[in-house]
């Protein structure tokens, strides 16, 4: 086993890279030994078994505190054989001693993905690249494990597809229970943009009706829409904004404004152009 991949040797040095930011995408079990703890040396075999068997889904990094012993000094180590597993950058659980194999299984187990977890892992994955075979995998996951967080996955996979029929029937589907989680609840933004976008007939009718009659405030909103499905943000914001500086109180102005919204919503706090339009649209309406 001392050759497998999934286990390595870790010095105090290496810590923060192998165990803290590696534990951001993989569990990772630190075996806390010394060459002279018989009952460290009893231990090591039967867990570096399971890692092996967990073919990669945990790592095993082992610290020889006779050799490390700033690193145990540093995270409290005060009797060995100790067992302390990391996830996401986290101390999430430990054992201290020999422990039977099957409470050391079900540790093991406890951070391993299960089979749903690993398609949803390999769906994120292939999200950007091939949406049809993420699709596949989300639903795999789904008949496994129904959660609503992969539904929400497989909403957001299927409107990149274009079938926002689809994707709203999950999101109303989800909004039974009362509540949205912010990720549902920017997919159900975009839906509702693309909805009002399609009303006004694509960008080249939208911008041709806008265009014919700068007054007619609808037909603007329908062409902010438009541009902001089609990727147009920045000029989207202009537009809408203008709207509701021409007409505050009206039903135009609030129509711009609420798409606005949410149009800031589906691109996210942290994007320029919603910090921006964000600011000069409470500057219009206050």
């Amino acid at each position: 086993m001392a050759d497998s991949p999934w286990i390595v040797d870790v010095t105090t040095e290496q810590f923060e890279t192998l165990v803290i930011a590696r534990s951001m995408e993989t569990p990772i079990i630190v075996d806390f030994w010394a060459p002279w703890c018989q009952p460290c040396l009893q231990l090591a075999p039967q867990l570096e078994k399971l890692v092996h068997e967990a073919g990669g889904a945990v790592i095993l990094a082992k610290v020889n505190i006779e050799q490390e012993q700033q690193l145990a000094g540093m995270l409290g180590v005060q009797s060995i054989p100790l067992v302390v597993a990391f996830h996401e950058g986290q101390m999430i659980d430990q054992f201290a001693g020999v422990v039977p194999e099957e409470q050391l299984r079900e540790f093991v187990g406890r951070l391993v993905p299960s089979k749903a977890e690993q398609l949803v892992k390999e769906a994120l994955e292939l999200e950007e690249s091939d949406q049809v075979t993420a699709e596949v995998k989300l639903r795999e996951s789904l008949e496994l494990d129904s959660r609503d967080a992969t539904k929400i996955i497989l909403a957001r996979v299927i409107l990149a597809q274009g079938r926002d029929a689809e994707a709203a029937e999950i999101i109303t589907q989800l909004e039974v229970r009362g509540f949205l989680e912010p990720d549902a609840e920017r997919i159900k933004a975009e839906l509702d943009i693309r909805a009002h976008a399609e009303e006004s007939g694509g960008i080249v009718a939208a911008r041709a009706a806008a265009e014919a009659n700068p007054d007619d405030l609808p037909a603007q909103v329908g062409l902010g829409d438009a541009l902001a499905v089609d990727g147009k943000h920045r000029e989207a914001c202009e537009i809408l904004l203008a709207v509701v500086m021409k007409d505050r109180a009206g039903d135009a102005g609030t129509s711009a404004k609420d798409q606005m919204v949410k149009l800031f919503e589906v691109l996210g706090s942290g994007n320029a152009i919603v910090t921006e339009f964000r600011r000069k649209l409470a500057t219009a309406l206050y």
